[in-house]
């Protein structure tokens, strides 16, 4: 089995890869909730729908999140009667809130509502919470001081400077419970950290009690994939957000990141000839502009754990 660690449209484009190559019972992927947050009375959970979208292979493929061919017609409507609207949901991504609003309302954990909107949207693929439990990542910034994720990242567009992240939740939360059977099972091949923002979608994973100690006793090899290429991210502002937490902005500032968990690490080709001491360090196309990309790419990620070999 493999666990992936993911968030955002990097890591949902891996994941993507590694359904296309694994088969269902051998995949489990586990995503950051600390951007979960309320709008409009709904429970809306960025991460999770973004990899289950893309998953089903229903993502819009311009923008990396929302679905294909959405419209938006009751954001117009909301606009016209003066409601909020600075987080724009399309008409059809509005029915995934409703349905997991009203599975949490009826007593339902986040986790049984997830895996029943991915099962409807025909995903095979294990998509779990990394908790049932609320775990909202806060942004302590320099000009607006504390703010709720979103307000950070969508109303505020990433613009203040990042001086904190407030994961007090997150070091409440308990794994959820595929995750916590992920990390126990004799059957873990590899763990793989997909590229995405390591402070803002990965952080808050590694932030849940007992599971980096899980992954340092675990025999099965870490692998994470750099989100960074030459210094630059293919999308958001994880180098700003590196560079604002006092981490240098490249593959070596994301490897270094991840505290000495990593037995192996993927580049891109662009930073060919960087070495870790204790890593492998593999070069690969990390780019992955369409489903192939993604496979071929992931087919390298399990290489290189495999090459890591076991503990």
């Amino acid at each position: 089995m493999i666990l992936a660690l993911a968030g955002g449209v990097g890591g949902a484009r891996l994941a993507r890869g590694l359904a296309r190559i694994l088969p269902p019972e051998e995949l489990v992927v586990v995503v950051n909730t600390g951007d979960d947050f309320e709008h409009c009375g709904l429970h809306i959970s960025p991460d999770l729908d973004t990899v289950t979208y893309t998953l089903a292979g229903r993502e819009n493929p311009d923008a990396g999140w929302g679905l294909a061919g959405e419209t938006w017609r009751a954001m117009a409507a909301l606009e016209e009667l003066g409601g909020e609207t600075w987080f724009r949901l399309g008409d059809r991504d509005l029915a995934t809130h409703l349905e997991r609003t009203r599975r949490l309302r009826a007593g339902e954990a986040l986790s049984a509502a997830a895996a029943a909107i991915a099962r409807r949207l025909g995903v095979a693929h294990a998509v779990a919470p990394m908790s049932d439990d609320p775990a909202p990542t806060l942004v302590d910034t320099r000009e607006e001081g504390r703010l709720a994720f979103q307000d950070y990242f969508v109303r505020l567009g990433a613009r203040p400077t990042v001086e904190a992240l407030v994961l007090d939740s997150a070091e409440r939360a308990r794994p959820s419970p595929a995750f916590a059977a992920a990390l126990a099972s004799p059957a873990l091949e590899a763990v793989v950290v997909c590229p995405s923002n390591p402070p803002l979608s990965i952080q808050p994973i590694l932030s849940i009690p007992g599971v980096r100690g899980a992954l340092r006793r675990s025999p099965a090899p870490v692998v994470a994939v750099s989100p960074l290429i030459a210094g630059k991210a293919v999308k958001g502002p994880t180098a700003a957000v590196m560079r604002s937490l006092g981490h240098e902005a490249s593959a070596r500032g994301a490897a270094g990141f991840y505290g000495g968990l990593l037995d192996a690490f993927v580049i891109d080709r662009a930073d060919a000839g960087l070495r870790l001491p204790g890593v492998a360090v593999t070069a690969a196309d990390t780019i992955m502009r369409d489903a192939d990309a993604s496979a071929r790419l992931a087919e390298a990620v399990l290489r290189a754990a495999r090459g890591a070999g076991a503990r």
